[in-house]
């Protein structure tokens, strides 16, 4: 409990800051999308960059976590595609859904796997992170790039063009060719890339909680609950199930279904805005499973432990 404590209610009292924030002081909308832009372009790929450039890539078996990791995100990804005739959602509804089903707040789920297993948990969880933070961005700026709400105006830009100018996957294939190729950064730029990415998860959360609205509508509710419950409970559930099918074990295992059990990270805000998704949406569907994620985290985290011969 004490975990889940130092590691959730932070966030929540953060997002919660960033709502009284802009209601009471912080007004001019320009503040906020110039703190999105910093988030978005600067402070979040410098922590990719960081995280999986230091990874060691040769203590998991990458076979079962690449599997165990992709297969129940694309699976999730195609329930909430053809969920969207049946609970009518419009283009930009459709994608805050699927970023809300799909991507991982990383810090929430660093934080536990250094708690659980140490430093060998923090490698596993980077090199999951490796892995899962590519996919769910090419998949979210895929279906932002198809659904996003653009104006009539703008030109309609190829997804793979929009794929190649997201900075996030920049700061993920940046990371990965730096520890491919064991290239050791000069201390001056690594330092500044380490000092760059501190800010991230707060200017992150403060955005999110600046975007969130204390009343939802009855169409939000179900558009909430639908995300909540593939995002929680059955990634969570389908990458388990799948990782103790292939044998994870240990470390590896608690690394795949932490990395899936997290709530959603908030820079899935920062990009909504930027690609004409459904802002408030996401926002409120990123404050729902933080807080949820309280309850959620160590129910999946027990039934891990249970399988792994802890006590």
């Amino acid at each position: 409990m004490n975990l889940v404590v130092t590691a959730i209610v932070p966030i929540v009292l953060i997002l919660g800051l960033g709502t009284w924030l802009r209601r009471r002081y912080l007004r001019e909308p320009g503040f906020w999308r110039g703190l999105e832009w910093m988030s978005y372009r600067i402070f979040t790929p410098a922590l990719f960059i960081t995280s999986i450039a230091g990874t060691d890539l040769t203590i998991v078996p990458l076979g079962s976590l690449l599997l165990s990791l992709t297969a129940p995100i694309m699976l999730v990804t195609c329930l909430v595609l053809a969920l969207r005739r049946p609970l009518r959602v419009t283009g930009p509804q459709l994608t805050s859904m699927v970023q809300g089903s799909i991507r991982i707040n990383t810090y929430v789920g660093l934080i536990f796997a250094q708690a659980l297993h140490g430093l060998e948990g923090v490698a596993t969880f980077a090199l999951a992170s490796a892995v899962v933070v590519p996919l769910v961005n090419i998949i979210s700026v895929s279906v932002l790039a198809a659904y996003g709400d653009k104006p009539l105006s703008s030109p309609k830009v190829p997804v793979w063009r929009e794929l190649i100018k997201n900075p996030l996957i920049q700061a993920c294939a940046l990371g990965l060719v730096l520890n491919f190729l064991a290239l050791p950064l000069p201390g001056f730029i690594a330092s500044t890339i380490t000092m760059l990415s501190a800010p991230a998860l707060a200017c992150g959360t403060l955005i999110a909680g600046a975007a969130l609205h204390l009343t939802f509508h009855k169409r939000d509710i179900l558009d909430i609950g639908v995300a909540t419950a593939l995002k929680l409970v059955i990634l969570p559930a389908a990458a388990a199930s799948l990782a103790i099918l292939l044998g994870a074990t240990g470390a590896t295992q608690t690394s795949i279904v932490l990395i899936c059990a997290v709530p959603t990270a908030p820079s899935a805000y920062v990009l909504a805005s930027k690609m004409g998704g459904d802002t408030r949406l996401m926002a409120s569907i990123t404050g729902t499973q933080t807080i949820l994620s309280i309850a959620t985290l160590p129910v999946a985290l027990m039934i891990t432990n249970v399988h792994n011969g802890g006590t």
